[in-house]
C-alpha cells in the first residue's frame, strides 16, 4: 500500500504542466472571484427552482466557485470563496479537503453554504476555522420530487449545495471541509 501511495505520488508530480518558473499561480482577486460567485449562483438558480428564495431568507451564503480536486489514492481539493450577508461581501474563505481511498482523477466544483439561522451563521463568522462535520452539521441539499427545493434540507441550520458540470449533484459529503478565512 505505502509503495502505491509513493509512486502514485511521484507519478502526479511527474505530469505537472507548469513550468518551473512558475513557483506560484496568481490567485484571484476579489472581482474575479465575485464574478465566479454570481455565475454559480445563477447556475444553482437555474438548476434548483425556489433555491433563489431560499438564498434571499437565507442570513449568509458561502460561495466557493471552483473549488479543484485531484486524487491518486489520496485526494485533494482547495477552493477560495466569498461569504455574503444581505446581499453584500463580508469577508473570504478558503476551503480545503482531504481524502483517502481508490480514487484517482481530477475535477472542479461549485460548493454553496446557505447559513438559514442566524445561530449557524453567528458560529461560523466567530470561528477560528470551521470543518464540516466536527464543528457544524451540515446538511445535503436536496431537490424534491417536484424538482423544487427539498423544505425539509432547507430548513436545516446549514445546508451545502454541489455543482459540477453535469448539474446539482445529489447526496455529496462534505464531511471533513476545512474552512478558514483569508487575511487580504
Amino acid at each position: 500500500m505505502a509503495a502505491a501511495v509513493a509512486v502514485g505520488a511521484l507519478s502526479m508530480a511527474a505530469c505537472t504542466t507548469t513550468g518551473p518558473d512558475t513557483a506560484s499561480a496568481p490567485r484571484a482577486d476579489a472581482t474575479t472571484l465575485n464574478t465566479r460567485a454570481n455565475s454559480a449562483l445563477e447556475r444553482l438558480y437555474q438548476t434548483a427552482p425556489g433555491s433563489k428564495e431560499m438564498v434571499q431568507r437565507a442570513r449568509g451564503v458561502l460561495i466557493f466557485p471552483s473549488v479543484i480536486g485531484g486524487s491518486f489514492v489520496v485526494g485533494v481539493e482547495h477552493g477560495r470563496g466569498v461569504l455574503r450577508i444581505n446581499g453584500r461581501n463580508h469577508s473570504y474563505y478558503s476551503t480545503t479537503g482531504a481524502s483517502i481511498g481508490w480514487q484517482a482523477g481530477g475535477q472542479s466544483k461549485a460548493v454553496i453554504y446557505v447559513f438559514n439561522t442566524q445561530e449557524a451563521l453567528d458560529k461560523f463568522v466567530n470561528s477560528n476555522g470551521w470543518s464540516v462535520g466536527a464543528d457544524a452539521t451540515v446538511a445535503a441539499g436536496k431537490i424534491g420530487a417536484n424538482g423544487s427545493i427539498d423544505t425539509t434540507t432547507a430548513q436545516a441550520p446549514v445546508t451545502s449545495y454541489v455543482l459540477t458540470n453535469a448539474g446539482l449533484e445529489a447526496g455529496v459529503s462534505l464531511q471533513g471541509s476545512k474552512i478558514t478565512k483569508v487575511v487580504e
